[in-house]
């Protein structure tokens, strides 16, 4: 991976770690368990889905062992949510909370793409890792949070969000396109798609026995 891509990846993986980060800190402040709580549902959150798509794809070391500054920005971040947000303020602005998990998720799956990709992967495992990496990271917030992962239940597209960003990145590269624009592309058709979704209340039909 040459130093551009390295550099665009390291940034993303900087912004969607923030994003996730907060989306779990939101999600533990609602169960109202304690700061270790809020900073284990923090790290969960952020560094699930980037370690689960580094041990896939066998990159060692992890994001966050090699990037040890970015994993003290993180609980310090988890800390400082703590103090400085209040319960009504999450029970006023509870429609807000989707917005740094749909972020994350654009992030996160153009970099698990894009690592996948330059490690020579196929098509479809490149777009399985964008899809787990963006991902992963939400299963294990919610089951630490003790509830039904809404990656599971939700009915409304996230996954499938993940999917097309994914597809759309592999659909540019195999075209050759410019460099940073599967990327960017990537990033941007899943955190737009998933944000429609919430907009428009889009969601998937349940499976009728």
């Amino acid at each position: 991976m040459d130093v551009w891509r390295q550099h665009a990846v390291l940034a993303l993986e900087w912004l969607g770690t923030a994003a996730f980060a907060i989306s779990g800190v939101l999600s533990a402040m609602r169960k109202r368990m304690d700061v270790v709580g809020i900073c284990v549902c923090g790290f969960l959150t952020a560094f699930g889905g980037g370690t689960l798509r580094d041990v896939l794809i066998d990159r060692r070391p992890f994001f966050w062992v090699e990037n040890q500054a970015v994993l003290l920005a993180t609980l310090a971040l988890c800390v400082a949510l703590a103090l400085f947000i209040r319960q009504s303020h999450l029970e006023r602005g509870a429609r807000w909370l989707d917005i740094p998990d749909a972020i994350g998720l654009g992030l996160f799956c153009a970099t698990g793409v894009e690592l996948s990709w330059v490690s020579g992967q196929p098509a479809l495992v490149t777009i399985l890792m964008g899809v787990i990496t963006a991902t992963f990271g939400g299963v294990l917030r919610d089951m630490v949070a003790n509830e039904i992962p809404t990656l599971f239940r939700d009915h409304r597209p996230y996954a499938i969000c993940a999917a097309l960003g994914a597809l759309t990145y592999v659909g540019l590269a195999q075209a050759d396109a410019p460099e940073g624009m599967p990327l960017a592309v990537c990033a941007g058709v899943t955190t737009f798609t998933r944000w429609l979704a919430l907009r428009r209340d889009w969601r998937l039909p349940p499976i009728k026995n």
